[in-house]
């Protein structure tokens, strides 16, 4: 039965991808890798610089609750994101073990990004609706399409330098998507949406209209190399043994310290991240000196402001990342770039309330993060295709939905961290936003700067150190060239 439905699955046309060279081109690059990836994380974009206040500010639910949901959740993220990556794992078709579940989520995702904003009851039963939405999101919806494009990377292509595009051009467009959502999305909701929830969801669903094309448009425009190629030579008992056992992928994983020396590092990065993307909106309007915009709504602007600050030297940073990579290493080039964003988030810290200095140093800290952004994945690869060496296992779906739940449980864990210290510090949720950092207390402005830029400025200088030993790369060439 198993072999009848792979056969007429390979022969259905839905399958078929329109990339059939076996060389990355460049439809491949924009359409698959840039254009189909930006449409998926704009909710999530928009979800990680806005959500947190909307929650707060708009809904107006209880900072306690929202900590229990977010941690809570962060469970059943891990969970879903091991689960999905070991379904991966044993996807057995022409199409790839990737692609089909990239398709399934044009669905899921379009679907569950509007939930959260279409609200139909008050009480206890707006509560859970909200646990419900957060959770089809979060734990079901984006695990799919945030496992499933991680392991596009490390089967597409053998080629590293290839890869290392291929996850350039897919974390460039995850990088506009966020600065859509941080950029445009806060004027939006400060000049016009405010709390307005038919305009929210109005909004929302062209988002996710826009995120379900672009997911087609990706299944469409990527090809799994690697995949065909183990699917045309091995004979189905090979088959079986490649759909290695999760407990052999564990133990081939955690063998290798290069694995944990970049899982660690990710996880910094990312959460860190994390942590300045959900207190960003907070920091805008009750720790920025927004007197010079002249309007009560200015925080919207000021947000912009700083997005842009930070977008358009990672957007430069994008032509020459990977010249200096493929030249200098992307380890050499990622340990420079740590440095650099520590020192502009010194800069920006000693700023504290002043636009000027904050986004100054926020430029160089975003232009400082830029290739690591960029070539996590690719690093992350390279590991993958070191272990196979070592081991004669690959780990893809193991170490992808590892990675995949870094990068999704970051934002629940750190915005329920932020939320229990706002608690704490004794946030004011119905502050009049007209008196500015007026409106808040000094230890509410204080958590919000260290969750803004401190815990981002201490994590670049400790991955920085931890970089420093990622020597995959090296060794891959050295056998390459062997």
């Amino acid at each position: 039965m198993a072999k009848i439905l792979n056969k007429n699955f390979e022969d259905s046309k839905l399958p078929q991808s329109k990339i059939t060279g076996e060389e990355v081109n460049m439809p491949e690059i924009l359409l698959g890798y840039f254009i189909g990836p930006f449409g998926a994380v704009l909710s999530s974009g928009i979800f990680t610089s806005i959500l947190q206040n909307y929650f707060t500010d708009v809904l107006r639910l209880n900072l306690g609750f929202l900590t229990g949901l977010q941690l809570v959740s962060t469970i059943f993220i891990i969970a879903a994101n091991l689960i999905v990556g070991q379904l991966i794992e044993r996807t057995k078709c022409m199409a790839g073990k990737a692609r089909p579940w990239i398709l399934l989520s044009a669905f899921t995702i379009s679907v569950s990004s509007v939930l959260m904003f279409v609200v139909p009851f008050q009480g206890t039963m707006k509560y859970i609706w909200i646990a419900v939405a957060y959770n089809l999101f979060y734990s079901v919806a984006y695990p799919i399409y945030s496992t499933a494009n991680s392991v596009l990377v490390s089967v597409s292509t053998r080629n590293s330098q290839k890869r290392g595009t291929l996850a350039a051009a897919g974390n460039i467009a995850g990088l506009g998507a966020m600065g859509i959502g941080s950029m445009a999305f806060p004027m939006l909701v400060s000049f016009s949406l405010k709390e307005n929830q038919y305009k929210w969801f109005c909004t929302m669903a062209v988002v996710a209209v826009f995120s379900a094309f672009t997911i087609y448009l990706q299944y469409c425009y990527t090809r799994e190399r690697v995949t065909e190629e183990l699917f045309k030579t091995a004979k189905d008992s090979d088959l079986e043994k490649e759909r290695i056992s999760v407990k052999k992928q564990i133990k081939a994983a955690a063998g290798e310290k290069m694995w944990w020396l970049v899982m660690v590092f990710y996880l910094l990065f990312q959460w860190s991240g994390a942590m300045k993307n959900g207190s960003m909106s907070y920091f805008c309007k009750w720790v920025l000196d927004n007197t010079f915009l002249g309007t009560a709504d200015a925080w919207g602007a000021s947000q912009s402001i700083l997005s842009i600050m930070g977008a358009v030297p990672m957007a430069m940073a994008a032509v020459v990342v990977i010249p200096l990579c493929n030249k200098f290493g992307k380890r050499n080039v990622c340990v420079a770039g740590m440095i650099f964003g520590g020192i502009g988030g010194v800069i920006a810290l000693l700023g504290k309330d002043q636009m000027i200095p904050v986004a100054v140093g926020v430029a160089l800290k975003c232009l400082g993060s830029s290739p690591v952004c960029y070539m996590i994945l690719a690093m992350l690869s390279d590991v993958i295709d070191y272990i196979e060496k070592k081991n004669s296992i690959r780990t893809d779906g193991f170490t992808m939905s590892v990675y995949s739940s870094i990068a999704v449980a970051g934002t629940p864990v750190c915005n329920a961290v932020f939320s229990a210290l706002l608690n704490w510090a004794g946030y004011d949720q119905t502050a009049d936003i007209a008196m500015g950092a007026a409106a808040q207390n000094t230890g509410v402005r204080s958590v919000i700067s260290v969750s803004y830029i401190g815990a981002e400025t201490a994590a670049y200088f400790i991955c920085a150190i931890l970089i420093f030993f990622f020597t995959v790369e090296k060794k891959l060439k050295e056998e390459q060239h062997s």
